[in-house]
């Protein structure tokens, strides 16, 4: 059992892998598919590292979400597969970087500042 933590903008993802298992997804207490409202690409996103080294049905995942949206959550929940993968194995990191799965992405909403209405939306400009 390997614990390990991605994160993207505001979601933070607790992954443990569970070697000798069926494949199996647990997000928060439900499988992937229902905690990820049946979008089918969530899915794609979170077992990409397992894909690309061949690990699909070797182990279990149970991943504990918080923050963010949902994209935000697949995206980090991705980002600690990887991490843990490495951690069970370092021979895996290398197909895993070339894939880019090890790259955090920095990415965050922009601060707002004063005189503007959001981040870099003005107020009308008035000549008169």
């Amino acid at each position: 059992m390997v614990i390990a933590i991605g994160r993207r903008k505001k979601a933070i993802a607790q992954v443990e892998l569970v070697s000798g298992g069926t494949g199996e997804i647990l997000i928060n207490g439900k499988p992937a598919a229902e905690y990820m409202q049946g979008n089918s690409r969530f899915p794609k996103v979170i077992q990409g590292p397992l894909e690309s080294l061949g690990l699909e049905d070797t182990y279990d995942l149970i991943i504990k979400c918080s923050g963010g949206g949902l994209t935000g959550q697949a995206e980090a929940i991705q980002l600690g597969l990887a991490r843990a993968l490495i951690a069970v194995k370092s021979t895996n990191r290398p197909p895993l970087k070339a894939e880019g799965f090890l790259t955090r992405d920095p990415r965050c909403k922009e601060r707002r500042k004063y005189g503007l209405k959001k981040a870099r939306k003005a107020p009308q400009f008035s000549k008169r």
